[in-house]
């Protein structure tokens, strides 16, 4: 979702005055225009965008953030690949989700701590800011101009690609569960290790390959740096002040997210009614309402009741799926003013730094949730004191 929207920001290197700030612009489609130069523009100061104090704010926001999610994946990733138990489809699928995440505390949250630094120290924009088209070109050995390389060409993708691999993989895991609870005789059967590695192949390719698809499938975008979102964003090129006429390739990107989380929804509401159902015969059951007698309908009619740990696995992955949906909902009501036209600058910081704050949060529901999980963190840290016995590491 990092790259869905129009660059909003107007940096403060740009050569064009605008007489006014309530349109999304940017400044490669400005550059493209041949706008005249010669006169400074100051940059869209808000809130959350402008003052010393207030990038420094942000910077230690970063900074905390990019620490937080990459040792709490670490520390997921490295539970997960130790504790035997753990070496499950479940498993496997939570190693990916853990891997994307940590990936965003790697790559994306770092870069934008440079980024934001570098404006503080040097007081200008860094050669390849807000877009090759802006910064001077440099002369090749073969005689041409050679314009410097866009980092965001990398970081947008990756973080794009990234909330594609978490939200496809909350789909699996909540799939995965869904057959453990509704068809617990067929689900070492139907879910399988390598069933699953595959789906997790495939779900990480088909990500990426709609992250770059405004790059492969078209001509008419670009990405740059947006002084409001602090992030890489997708931004057409505009020709004069008309859209190209393939933008609307950019819905691909919400019209995924909804289609996954709706499906996710769906699914979990039929995990939760079968649990809802088999909670209630079995509560009939304890008051001697129902029958334990036998035919079909052993077990007060549930004869292939799911375990426990699969009830509460689903749960867990219920509140994955509501942590995730949250954290996403700024963006939705984002995209969604944007399309009538309004650009909150203040707002769309926070709405995408919300959804790079979920980043960290599976490990804290793991370890609220997951007694495996907590005692396999209990178990790495107390490693050297007391090794468990009886188990290899």
């Amino acid at each position: 979702m990092t790259a869905l929207l129009h660059n909003v920001s107007v940096p403060r290197s740009t050569a064009v005055l605008l007489a006014s700030t309530d349109s999304p612009f940017n400044l490669t489609a400005a550059a493209q225009a041949g706008l005249g130069s010669g006169h400074s523009l100051a940059p869209l100061c808000t809130l959350c965008c402008c003052g010393f104090l207030n990038r420094t704010s942000a910077v230690v926001f970063m900074v905390s953030l990019a620490f937080a999610i990459v040792v709490g994946n670490v520390v997921t990733l490295t539970v997960f690949v130790q504790t035997r138990q753990s070496r499950t489809p479940q498993g496997y699928l939570k190693v990916s989700l853990a891997i994307a995440d940590m990936m965003v505390g790697v790559l994306v949250v770092p870069f934008s701590v440079y980024t934001e630094i570098s404006l503080m120290v040097t007081n200008a924009p860094p050669i390849w800011y807000q877009g090759s088209s802006s910064s001077p070109a440099s002369s090749s050995s073969l005689g041409g101009l050679v314009s410097p390389w866009q980092p965001c060409m990398l970081i947008g993708p990756v973080f794009a690609g990234c909330t594609f691999v978490s939200i496809s993989t909350i789909f699996l895991m909540t799939l995965e569960r869904s057959v453990a609870i509704l068809r617990p005789l067929h689900k070492d059967a139907l879910v399988t290790r390598r069933r699953t590695l595959i789906l997790i192949l495939l779900s990480w390719a088909a990500s990426f390959l709609l992250a770059l698809a405004p790059l492969i499938f078209s001509s008419n975008f670009t990405l740059e740096y947006n002084e409001c979102s602090r992030m890489c964003n997708y931004t057409p090129l505009l020709s004069g002040s008309q859209l190209p006429p393939d933008a609307n390739i950019l819905l691909l990107f919400p019209a995924f997210d909804f289609i996954i989380l709706g499906g996710t929804l769906a699914v979990n509401i039929a995990s939760f009614t079968s649990i809802r159902r088999y909670s209630r015969k079995r509560k009939l059951l304890s008051e001697g309402s129902l029958s334990d007698g036998g035919g079909g309908a052993g077990g007060g009619g549930c004869p292939h009741r799911p375990s426990f740990s699969d009830i509460k696995a689903a749960k867990t992955i219920g509140i994955l799926t509501f942590a995730f949906t949250a954290s996403f909902s700024p963006i939705a009501v984002f995209v969604l003013g944007n399309v009538v036209g309004y650009t909150w600058c203040n707002f769309s910081f926070f709405a995408f730094w919300i959804l790079t704050g979920n980043s960290c949060c599976n490990v804290i529901i793991y370890s609220v949730r997951d007694h495996r999980f907590r005692k396999g963190v209990t178990l790495l840290f107390q490693r050297d004191q007391s090794p468990p016995h009886g188990e290899k590491t």
